[in-house]
């Protein structure tokens, strides 16, 4: 899932459960804010091209970006 988001949701705990609730599900979750949309497409969607190659797999909470990959049976073991 690839959210776009604006100041309002920085510390939503709303949005921290459904991303929780995704990931236990096998769903990934990248979070961006509107403004990088906006201004830095081209970056942007480069990042998005990395996590569907499987390029970026790690959890990443930055800034401008937070990218929470699926948990898989074996985060569970």
């Amino acid at each position: 899932m690839v959210e776009v988001d604006g100041s309002q949701h920085a510390h939503d705990i709303r949005d921290v459960h459904r991303d929780e609730t995704m990931n236990r599900n096998g769903r990934s979750v990248i979070r961006v804010w509107h403004i990088d949309v906006l201004q830095r497409r081209k970056q942007l969607l480069g990042t998005i091209v990395a996590v569907l190659d499987g390029r970026l797999d790690n959890k990443t909470i930055a800034l401008d970006l937070m990218f929470l990959p699926a948990h898989s049976n074996e985060d569970h073991l």
